[in-house]
């Protein structure tokens, strides 16, 4: 079966990309199991809630719920392509205005180029 979306990650003009780094960080079971959500959004886009919501413009996240805690990943559609902008540990109800911002920054830089 083929993807409907590819996913790649956002890369800053230095080259750094901040999802993939964050991931690193992360323990392997967590690792999998955010990565098995964004396969899932990938094959079966479009997907709504539960994984998957809509935050504001053309900022969408994925939710991921691990064994003791919960994470998202914001992500934008760039054409047929996810382009991850940005992950965290979820640790209020609603999203931090920071981690939005920071999101919409890196989706800004992104449609320059």
């Amino acid at each position: 079966m083929k993807p409907v979306l590819d996913v790649r990650f956002f890369r800053t003009d230095a080259g750094a990309e901040p999802v993939r780094d964050w991931l690193k960080e992360l323990p392997a079971a967590e690792r999998k199991t955010i990565g098995e959500n964004i396969k899932t959004v990938q094959f079966g886009w479009p997907l709504g809630m539960p994984l998957v919501d809509h935050l504001t413009g053309d900022i969408w996240e994925v939710r991921i719920r691990l064994d003791n805690r919960i994470a998202r990943v914001l992500f934008a559609l760039d054409g047929q392509i996810m382009v991850l902008l940005h992950g965290f540990i979820k640790k209020q109800q609603a999203t931090p205005k920071s981690d939005l911002d920071l999101a919409r920054d890196r989706l800004k830089q992104l449609r320059r180029r």
